[in-house]
């Protein structure tokens, strides 16, 4: 059964299950993990980010600026481990990123303001990093491995940074021959300390005007070994879906015009499918997406707001919208040839009523269980059965 973790804008952490397999069951299952109420809006959830490993924490960024770590029990209940405060953000800024590998929690700002937060073995106290990025970001993204993290924004090219040396004073060496290359090169050509790539804006247009840039969001495409060598994808104020290999240059290798049909594309996350992406935009379409050229693969019907953050499980969607609903899409697979029919189309499964606006939604990441047929069950233990017969009469 999927599951997936909201937060709201009353600081709310709630929990929606949802059984395919039952009709009796089928209906979501709305819980509430951690009441908010009492701070409100001022502390409202921004951001969430789960790491199920031994124990599973789960992470949430609140809107006057505090990080929170809390632990998720068998008996579904939320404990608080710590809490700390962004001191760089101010009032008219919000969280962007948020992120959890390992006991380390990272999270990042509008305004630029990065930081690595390493919570204690005995949960007694947490350890912080600082890194300063430019400021008017929209969306930041850390890769699966850590290792590298990468941000978008208003007037803000799509960057990509190693992780480690980001957090890592700059030595002198560098400082000097970021210097003497700075004299040498435009100033946006410089890469500064810790970052890897940068993109480069597309050529200007038929007029000779130069294109705006503005990235409203950004995920990784594909897990990658090496730092240098990364796959990513990125939505436009424009409508626009610009696809980047870092080893190809610095332009884009693929640009998908007008995908979004009003006001440019909100939010973007990478379905399970190799070449899949679903992406909402400000009006209420919410679409998957071909990756292979870039077409709308289909859509989803019944949205009467915009969803502002989606969360994909291997099985099924779901969506957060500013109508108060949260709903719970089907997935159908992509062909594996492009252009080729879709026999149906991905659906609103279920949709559960929110008293107040949901503002952010992941996946749980427990698997689901796929239910076996019985009678393909019991064929495969016929076909058991012969083969330990057929191995008897062999060592007969």
């Amino acid at each position: 059964m999927p599951r997936f973790l909201v937060g709201d804008e009353l600081g709310n952490i709630k929990s929606v299950g949802y059984n395919p397999t039952s009709q009796e069951e089928s209906k979501p299952v709305l819980k509430t993990l951690h009441d908010g109420t009492i701070t409100g809006r001022t502390k409202g959830i921004q951001k969430l980010a789960l790491n199920a490993a031994e124990k599973t924490l789960l992470s949430a960024a609140h809107a006057n600026g505090a990080v929170s770590i809390f632990s998720l029990n068998e008996d579904d209940q939320l404990e608080l481990l710590q809490e700390w405060k962004e001191t760089r953000i101010k009032s008219d800024q919000s969280f962007i990123g948020l992120a959890a590998s390992g006991s380390s929690v990272f999270s990042c700002t509008t305004n630029g303001a990065l930081l690595m937060s390493i919570l204690k073995d005995d949960n007694s106290g947490v350890n912080h990093k600082l890194a300063a990025l430019p400021s008017r970001l929209c969306d930041w993204r850390l890769s699966h491995d850590r290792q590298t993290f990468a941000y978008g924004g208003d007037e803000v090219e799509v960057s990509l940074w190693d992780t480690e040396r980001a957090f890592s004073p700059p030595s002198e060496s560098s400082a000097k021959g970021a210097l003497a290359n700075s004299k040498k090169r435009k100033q946006s050509d410089t890469l500064f300390p810790g970052e890897v790539w940068r993109a480069k804006n597309i050529p200007n247009d038929f007029l000779g005007l130069r294109q705006p840039v503005h990235n409203t969001c950004l995920t990784y495409l594909s897990p990658s070994t090496s730092a240098n060598q990364q796959h990513l994808l990125a939505g436009t104020r424009l409508g626009d879906m610009r696809r980047y290999d870092t080893r190809a240059g610095r332009r884009p290798v693929a640009v998908f015009k007008g995908i979004a049909k009003v006001g440019g594309i909100k939010t973007v996350e990478k379905g399970s499918s190799e070449h899949e992406a679903f992406i909402s935009d400000h009006g209420s379409n919410l679409y998957a997406v071909d990756l292979r050229n870039g077409s709308i693969a289909y859509g989803y019907k019944g949205l009467s707001g915009t969803a502002t953050s989606l969360a994909a499980s291997p099985t099924h969607l779901a969506s957060a919208s500013i109508d108060r609903y949260i709903r719970i899409h089907s997935v159908v697979h992509l062909p594996d040839k492009v252009g080729q029919h879709l026999d149906k189309k991905g659906t609103v499964l279920e949709r559960v009523f929110m008293t107040t606006i949901p503002t952010v939604v992941v996946w749980d990441q427990e698997q689901d269980t796929v239910p076996v047929n019985e009678d393909e069950q019991e064929g495969e233990d016929v076909w058991e059965s012969m083969k330990n017969i057929v191995e008897g009469d062999g060592k007969a």
